[in-house]
């Protein structure tokens, strides 16, 4: 079951993430921060599609981690969920169309070996 959560978990905060950026894509910057335009942006962002998907995503990633949480012990859960960062990395290349630097994939891949390394 722990690991059955644990993809979900993966699995919903990548489509969240990737749903969140794409409708902040879609909004456009953030420049002003001042009350009145932070309840404007707020107004905006709650008719926005994506943001609702990513939202929505985000909420089941939630739950997932608190049920997680309630079988394993958080050494165990917060290293294997970071796995999510290397689909993440790839998602936004495959379907953003995000440059990501040499760097960037080397840094994802000590991520994964770190979850590998952490797992044992």
């Amino acid at each position: 079951m722990r690991w059955i959560l644990v993809l979900t978990l993966i699995g919903a905060n990548a489509a969240g993430d990737l749903l969140n950026a794409e409708g902040m894509r879609c909004h456009g910057e953030v420049k002003d921060f001042h009350p009145s335009a932070i309840v404007r942006l707020a107004a905006s962002l709650v008719r926005n599609r994506w943001i609702i998907a990513g939202v929505l995503m985000m909420t089941l990633a939630f739950f997932a981690q608190m049920s997680l949480l309630s079988i394993a012990d958080i050494s165990f859960a917060v290293p294997a969920t970071a796995a999510g960062l290397i689909l993440e990395t790839v998602l936004a290349k495959v379907l953003l169309g995000e440059h990501v630097s040499t760097a960037r994939w080397v840094g994802a891949a000590l991520v994964g070996l770190g979850v590998v390394l952490l797992q044992w």
